[in-house]
């Protein structure tokens, strides 16, 4: 069980696998007001930098669930690294169908909506590990601008316009779902750069050092073509944000 490689590739040097900062993502968990022991549900937690970050700067416990073996592995390295082995776990598994033994006091899937076919099915499932009260955090692309062709939502890395929606329109959605909007921290262009060029010296060096790897061909390929779709079509279409939400 595994994610495709080229993610595996070109992210193995992130520790935040979407485009947060290290200070957006402290200022999310700042935002939520987490008091000490609340026990957090991660589904797609990649290396864990939500889990072991909020616990050690908050208290909280908690478990992540990712279905790629080498983030699940940096994401223990890095609870040992920061001294919360004890208060938060992981899981290489499929995080899709995921519900916790015991409800919780936060239910997450930061920027990884398909393990529930889309925003809709995965708050569904987030609900049914979260105590009463508690919050979901959903992390979501949307369209700062909507492209005026499918080509260029392509270009967004979408597979059309109809996957994402507008702001407002998400926003609207949420509340569709019978939930308010209680928090929200959004990327901005620098945190965007941080996430994607992050990923072309990670990809030039491993090219480098992996010629005759049959993906080479691919991750040169990426290497020409990313910093100009990056800076021509994602900077000026896509958004992208974690927004917390609490059932009316």
């Amino acid at each position: 069980m595994d994610i495709p490689r080229i993610f595996t590739i070109s992210e193995s040097a992130h520790r935040i696998h979407n485009p947060f900062t290290d200070e957006k993502l402290a200022a999310l968990g700042s935002a939520l007001r987490l008091e000490p022991g609340t026990r957090l549900l991660d589904l797609g937690s990649g290396s864990g930098e939500m889990l072991c970050t909020w616990a050690r700067d908050h208290g909280i416990r908690g478990t992540g669930i990712d279905k790629s073996p080498l983030f699940t592995a940096q994401a223990m390295r890095r609870a040992e690294e920061l001294g919360v082995s004890d208060r938060v776990r992981f899981i290489h598994g499929d995080a899709a169908g995921h519900v916790a033994d015991e409800p919780v006091g936060v239910a997450a899937c930061v920027g990884a909506t398909w393990i529930g076919g889309g925003v809709a099915g995965t708050v569904a499932l987030l609900a049914q590990s979260l105590k009463p009260g508690g919050i979901i955090l959903i992390g979501e692309p949307y369209w700062l601008r909507v492209p005026p062709s499918e080509a260029i939502a392509q270009a967004c890395l979408a597979t059309r316009i109809a996957d994402f929606i507008t702001l407002p329109g998400l926003i609207t959605a949420f509340h569709g779902l019978g939930y308010d909007v209680v928090e929200m921290v959004l990327a901005d262009p620098d945190s965007w750069d941080r996430y994607e060029a992050a990923k072309w010296l990670t990809m030039r060096r491993w090219r480098d050092a992996n010629p005759g790897d049959a993906m080479a061909g691919e991750v040169t390929e990426l290497l020409a073509s990313e910093p100009l779709r990056h800076v021509t079509y994602t900077r000026d279409h896509l958004g992208w944000g974690v927004f917390a939400l609490m059932a009316r």
